[in-house]
């Protein structure tokens, strides 16, 4: 009788313990973005720092993220001549490639490089801070970790994001064309034909929001990790791993929500 109480306990002790700890995840991070927001009245103090970050966000991840896309776009441009030759005109190989660039893989691949490298930064720079007590010194000075460390990450990745996701969508676009240019023989003008018949603002403005929404993902989820935790290295790995996660959720809920929200999608 022990031993079957034991083993019906154990599967209610694991869940009522996870679900402490994800309330307690939760909790922190509604502090954390209430804390944000009150620092931002401190605009002294965070715009000077804010920059820097921005700086060496943006500056520090442009080659990789232009890297990235650029070998996006001619991969999307070999597989779209690989599937349409003989079978559809040239010209969709256009529309592909620049509605493919600027609604998924744009911002999905741009935010997925961001989230390894500016992740796993923040958290191992504010985890380094809180082992060598540097946020405690912070603290008994009366000045606040928020609006010096955090508040400058945070807005610095809400405004470099957006600006690397646009360049890295015209950077897929062009290097695409010149693929399909070379492979495919597809001329400039079948190409901008292709484009401009399936384009739309709305996916401009599609890609630009889903941007913020995945540089929010990349900078928020992170900051908790580091100052509240006792060594670096889990810092980085655990900061990682639920930036990934929220941002493939993110991407399935504005993907679905853009399919069912379209005119006309019912008929096509």
């Amino acid at each position: 009788m022990a031993n079957g109480a034991e083993l019906t306990l154990d599967p209610l002790r694991l869940v009522a313990r996870s679900s402490l700890r994800s309330l307690d995840h939760v909790g922190r991070f509604s502090f954390l973005v209430v804390d944000l927001l009150r620092g931002l009245a401190e605009w002294r103090i965070w715009v000077v720092r804010m920059l820097e970050q921005a700086v060496a966000v943006g500056y520090g991840s442009l080659f990789i993220v232009l890297l990235v896309a650029a070998f996006a776009g001619a991969v999307t441009s070999l597989q779209t001549g690989y599937q349409f030759t003989g079978t559809l005109p040239l010209y969709y190989a256009g529309a592909v490639i620049s509605e493919s660039m600027i609604l998924e893989l744009g911002p999905v691949l741009t935010a997925l490089i961001l989230a390894g490298r500016i992740g796993a930064r923040y958290a191992a720079e504010l985890g380094t801070m809180r082992v060598t007590e540097q946020i405690d010194a912070l603290e008994s000075l009366g000045r606040s970790p928020v609006s010096h460390l955090l508040l400058p990450r945070v807005i610095a990745g809400l405004l470099v994001v957006p600006a690397l996701t646009m360049l890295a969508n015209a950077t897929g676009i062009v290097v695409g064309y010149m693929v399909a240019k070379g492979s495919l023989g597809l001329t400039y003008g079948d190409f901008e034909y292709g484009a401009r018949y399936f384009f739309r603002p709305l996916d401009l403005w599609y890609s630009l929001i889903k941007s913020y929404c995945f540089a929010a993902a990349v900078t928020l989820l992170p900051t908790p990790e580091g100052p509240s935790s006792a060594t670096v290295s889990p810092s980085c790995t655990v900061s990682d791993t639920p930036s990934s996660t929220t941002l493939s959720t993110k991407r399935f809920e504005t993907l679905r929500s853009s399919i069912i929200s379209r005119p006309g999608a019912a008929v096509s």
